[in-house]
């Protein structure tokens, strides 16, 4: 059985954003051998290259009720040390969002492969750039700004692939990051220009679920 015309413009799309991201966006250091074997690893093979953990992706029985993302990078897959690549896979059931975030040590480049979004990033004079992707649409996050996706669709989901310059890019949550740490209420409170209840309120729905 022949691959479809669909199935390789797909694939061709796959390698033409990790090929970007590697060459334009890469900001690892250099490494002095070809690629880098872990202390637990005796044996250098195809296995070693491989990663398996997207399978689960193409069950027939999954079904998502919140946003998910799903990560290739060298915390999932060790090979990547010293690549300066990695993946995500970002699923979003209908009216779902991945809240804004950065990503501190890489750019990111989505490829839209279903439904639509609106994207959107803030830059450093605080102006905001948005967009509406459908299928076959690339879209750049620069390294280290804010930035969002949203499925505003009720009813249809949505997928997207992401590429990154870095084997671990890291993500910062805003929302996590503020009202799901130790940071002073009070603190909170007065860069807000709201009140302690108020935060407290909000820290609320950040609190684990019983």
């Amino acid at each position: 059985m022949h691959p479809s015309t669909t199935t390789l413009k797909f694939l061709s799309m796959i390698i033409f954003a990790f090929a970007i991201v590697q060459i334009s966006m890469a900001g690892d250091p250099d490494i002095l051998t070809d690629f880098i074997v872990p202390p637990n690893v005796n044996t250098v093979d195809g296995n070693f290259f491989t990663f398996t953990g997207f399978r689960v992706l193409f069950s027939p029985n999954t079904t998502l009720s919140d946003f998910k993302v799903s990560k290739a990078s060298k915390a999932e897959f060790a090979t990547l040390d010293g690549q300066s690549v990695s993946y995500a896979v970002l699923e979003f059931p209908g009216g779902s969002i991945n809240p804004p975030h950065t990503h501190p040590r890489s750019a990111e480049l989505l490829f839209l492969i279903q439904g639509s979004l609106q994207v959107g990033f803030v830059d450093t004079t605080n102006k905001l750039f948005t967009q509406s992707l459908q299928p076959g649409d690339l879209f750049v996050f620069p390294k280290g700004l804010v930035h969002f996706q949203l499925n505003a669709d009720p009813q249809k989901p949505a997928v997207a692939i992401s590429a990154f310059g870095s084997a671990s890019a890291g993500t910062v949550s805003i929302p996590n990051t503020l009202f799901n740490t130790t940071i002073d209420v009070n603190v909170l409170a007065l860069a807000f220009k709201t009140d302690v209840a108020t935060i407290q309120t909000l820290q609320k729905g950040f609190a684990p679920k019983a």
